[in-house]
């Protein structure tokens, strides 16, 4: 599986975005994060093998969430589904 790190000077959460390259909610989502400097992992989920797709199904089933894109995980715990600029700002705290 391809994870590819983002280098931000905002370290203060875990963030990983479960995403799709041709999403443009997903687009969204990465430029917002980087435009506030905040540090984050994704994985581009149509790009990967079948076998990580359903590791990745596997481990969105475990959190209850579906294979819906983009899916950002905030340290493990918080979840947003879908492109919702205010959630992100209120759990990211910019």
């Amino acid at each position: 599986m391809k994870i590819v790190k983002v280098s931000g000077k905002d370290k203060r959460h875990k963030v990983f975005v479960y995403a799709l390259s041709t999403c443009a909610w997903c687009k969204k989502t990465k430029k917002f994060l980087e435009d506030h400097g905040i540090e984050f992992e994704y994985v581009d989920v149509d790009l990967c093998s079948k076998e990580d797709i359903a590791a990745i199904r596997s481990e969105l089933e475990k959190r209850g969430a579906p294979m819906s894109f983009p899916l950002i995980i905030i340290d493990d715990n918080i979840q947003i589904l879908g492109f919702k600029e205010d959630e992100l700002k209120g759990a990211l705290g910019v």
